[in-house]
Parts: C-alpha cells; structure tokens; sequence
C-alpha cells in the first residue's frame, strides 16, 4: 500500500498529483474553508503519513489527530500557519519550497505598484460607469520616487530588479540579510524608521514572526508621507488593518495594494472594499502557470523523499530536524 498524502486547501498542480499517483499515493483534498476542527476531523479519519499544507492553519491540535503523520511541506514558503515547534516535538520535518514562487511574486508587485500609480482599477471602474473625464486623474510616475523595501530576499531583492528601468530610489531594510554589494540605486538603511518617512512607496517582503507582526500601524503610519503607497504581498498579519483603512479613509497615505490580509477570504463587509484608493487581490502573489506547477512538484517531492527515506533537501527543511533524515 502506498503513502497516505493530504493536500490542504485549493488542491496542487496536476502534475504533482500525478507523481505522487505514480509512487502508489492515496491522496486526500481538503477545502480552502476548513477550519482547524475541519482539518483535525479529516486528518484524524484518514491519518496521513504526509501533508502538503497549501491552505488552513494547521495547529498543534490538528497535527496531533494525524497520529501517522512523518513529514509536512508547505506548498510555498510561508509557515505562520503551521505550528513548527509541535511538529519538531514529534520529530516531524517541515519543509517549504523555496525560491520558487519569487519571479511570479516580485512580477506581482511591480504590476500593483503601476496599477496603483496610474490609478488603472479605478480608471477602468468609472468608464464602465459612464464617468469619462480626465479633470481629476491623479496618477503619478515611478521616475525619481523612492521605493522602500521591507525584507531583501528572494522577492524583495527581484522586485528592486524589475524597478531599475524605473530609475527610482530604492532603500533596503533587512536585518538578516548579510552585508552585499549594492546597486548604485539601492541603499541599505539600519532602522524602519530610515524608511516610513522618504518613501513614495514601501512594499512588504518579509516573514510573519513576533518582531514583524503589525509593523505597519498607526504609530508607523504616522511617520510616514501622505501620499505614501503602501504594497503588501507578503502576509496579512504584517498591517493593522483597521489602522490602514483609517489612514486611508482620512488621506493620511495616499493608497494601498493588497495582496493578503489578516483575514483570509476576505469578508464582503470588510471597509477596504469600499475605498477607491485600494486594491485588492486574492493572495495569488505567488501563484503563476510555472510557479503553480513547480511548488506542487517540490512539495510532493519534499514529502516522498522523507516518507522513502531519501536525503532530504536542507535549504527547504525549515525546523531543526536532519539526524536521522541522512
């Protein structure tokens, strides 16, 4: 009998389906709704020895209904909404896919940060209405703004990439990433604060963790220009959003694009949905025709080298578990 694999959330690339099927996998699909009582019920009835978590939290009480369970692989890169340390207390490895979905997410942003500057949604919102006017279109350029970014790794530093043609100013706050040689365009500055008050426009590219939570909030906001573009593509947990939506409804910034949120769907009475300074977009940052189909494949392959006691991918593996992995 084959691998018992379940795959979270809005199911993996068809082709990773099928290299899971041809190693003799049962695959269960969950649903993008479940809650984590869903998740603990399902994987306490099909007790997996594998998961590929693409959606849903996966606390520590639903991995504890998975009693069989050896291996989870995040179907990207973030894993705020896995519970690392249960599963390294019960010796299971997490890994994620990394590198993989940066084209498509720095491609993402650069296209919400020109749809934002040169106002396209609401453009194409009001000809559809009838309101054919040019008197108060406020769009602006890209040439000779600042662009602050907030986490320089694999996306963040693409993203500073794809804005050079631009010829903006582009400041760099990580606190982890090593010393490099820099861009002439690029600046890397040692506090946030170094970034909330001079830029045009400051996107999101780091983790959710303690430190990151909220970074964007009222105290932040205050710092920061009134006409300031705020691009988040990263996770929801990184701004308050009520503080956003206030600043925005007041004119304090100038204008939000916004990938994720605290709150995943998105509710339909959630006020940023009637502001027309916003954008908005269903966390698909990451997800392309390549990018889709090579994160399902990864995942599937992260999850069959453990479960066939093959060596394991270390840059992927993201809890402190590789002794008997070797």
């Amino acid at each position: 009998m084959g691998f018992r694999i379940f795959v979270s959330g809005s199911g993996i690339a068809e082709d990773a389906i099928q290299a899971l099927l041809a190693e003799g996998c049962l695959i269960e699909t969950g649903d993008p709704s479940d809650t984590p009582e869903d998740l603990a019920q399902k994987l306490r009835t099909f007790n997996p020895d594998g998961i590929i978590a693409r959606q849903g939290k996966f606390t520590s009480a639903v991995l504890n209904a998975a009693k069989a369970l050896k291996v989870i692989s995040k179907h990207g890169v973030g894993t705020d909404t896995i519970d690392i340390d249960a599963a390294t207390e019960r010796s299971i490895p997490v890994f994620i896919t990394p590198g993989i979905n940066s084209e498509s997410a720095a491609e993402h942003t650069l296209a919400l940060i020109l749809s934002l500057s040169r106002r396209i949604p609401l453009q194409d919102k009001r000809i559809r209405k009838g309101v054919f006017e040019k008197k108060s279109y406020d769009g602006f350029e890209l040439s000779g703004k600042t662009l602050g970014i907030i986490g320089f790794g694999r996306i963040g530093r693409r993203l500073s990439e794809l804005v050079a043609p631009f010829n903006m100013n582009v400041l760099i706050f990580d606190p982890v990433s090593q010393a490099e040689a820099l861009a002439p365009s690029l600046s890397k500055v040692s506090t946030l604060e170094d970034i909330f008050p001079t830029s045009d426009i400051i996107s999101l590219h780091c983790p959710l963790t303690p430190a990151t939570k909220g970074i964007i909030n009222r105290g932040s906001i205050a710092q920061m220009k009134n006409s300031v573009c705020i691009i988040n593509v990263a996770r929801g947990g990184l701004i308050i959003e009520e503080d956003l939506c206030s600043a925005l409804e007041n004119g304090q910034i100038g204008g939000a694009a916004l990938d994720v949120f605290e709150v995943e769907p998105l509710s339909k009475g959630n006020p940023l949905l009637a502001l027309d300074n916003v954008i908005v977009t269903s966390h698909v940052g990451g997800i392309s025709d390549t990018s889709f189909k090579n994160m399902g494949l990864k995942a599937a392959q992260n999850v069959l080298a453990v479960l066939r006691g093959e060596p394991i991918d270390l840059e992927a593996l993201v809890n402190n578990f590789t002794a008997t992995q070797q």
